[in-house]
């Protein structure tokens, strides 16, 4: 089974755009969309949910007011301000550390574990789809990315597929981490600005970090084609491969809104293009 990695280095630049265009093109592939901060494939793909699974993050301390002495013990250990002066926990602010349950003298205050989010086992007109729904203000991302991979290799085990797709996160963060561990290839995709070009260099150094072949597509590649050549002489200086470019176009935004993807809304140059850059990328990355 390989595991494909679609991300970013910043957001906006298409990524899920192309991700569900793949998603369409390949024959028979688990959709796992780990971008669970803002999740939008469900736009393209519509899911129908078949099975839903809680999601429990990081704990939160709460206080007995019964119990507690009001000693300021806990006030003074926290280190996030979480613990406010009439001895209540702020919920945003705490980290689940423990560290005021450890300090407390009396064992008024409790790690309490949460429900988080939500992910999801869905089916939709592509194959099954593993993805997720993180509540508002909850952390630990990457904890439920890795449930969401988890679902996806799971589902594909008993679907008999021998290929994910997995739509990632932007940036560089622990779950953009959580994404690329264990995947076969990174696809990047970025487009030819200074913050483009910038946070493709980072993106391509996590996955040099893990030893992840990177593959990338510069995406509204007409806009500037001296910045196009930077981000070419990157690759080359990073070992990534560049497979492909786009122009700008009309095209993924009529499409997205239509709730379709690029290759089925239109039979054009720019599907032409995502065609071409699917069948180098199944052969540089062998799936």
């Amino acid at each position: 089974m390989k595991q494909l990695a679609v991300i970013s280095g910043k957001g906006g630049t298409g990524k899920t755009t192309i991700a569900a265009a793949f998603v369409s093109l390949a024959k028979k592939a688990i959709i796992a969309d780990c971008d669970v901060d803002a999740s939008n494939m469900h736009l393209v793909l519509k899911p129908e949910i078949l099975k839903k699974h809680d999601f429990y993050a990081l704990p939160t301390a709460s206080i007995e007011p019964t119990l507690c002495m009001k000693c300021n013990l806990c006030r003074e250990s926290c280190r996030f301000g979480a613990i406010e002066e009439n001895f209540t926990v702020e919920g945003y602010r705490c980290e689940g550390c423990g560290v005021c349950e450890y300090v407390c003298p009396v064992n008024a205050i409790k790690m309490q574990i949460e429900k988080a989010g939500e992910a999801y086992e869905s089916g939709t007109r592509f194959g099954p789809m593993a993805h997720a729904k993180l509540g508002i203000g909850e952390e630990a991302s990457g904890k439920l990315v890795t449930m969401v991979r988890e679902l996806a290799i799971r589902m594909a085990e008993e679907d008999d597929s021998d290929l994910i797709i997995i739509d990632g996160p932007p940036g560089t963060g622990c779950s953009v981490i959580a994404t690329l561990t264990g995947a076969d290839a990174a696809f990047v995709v970025t487009e030819p600005t200074i913050s483009g070009i910038h946070d493709l260099g980072r993106v391509l150094e996590v996955a040099s970090h893990f030893r992840i072949p990177a593959f990338v597509c510069i995406n509204k590649s007409d806009l500037n084609e001296a910045n196009v050549r930077k981000i070419e002489e990157k690759c080359d200086l990073c070992g990534a491969t560049v497979v492909g470019k786009l122009p700008f176009d009309k095209t993924p935004t009529e499409a997205m809104i239509e709730g379709k993807t690029v290759v089925e809304y239109a039979s054009n140059t720019f599907s032409s293009n995502i065609k071409q850059i699917w069948n180098t990328i199944k052969e540089e990355a062998g799936l």
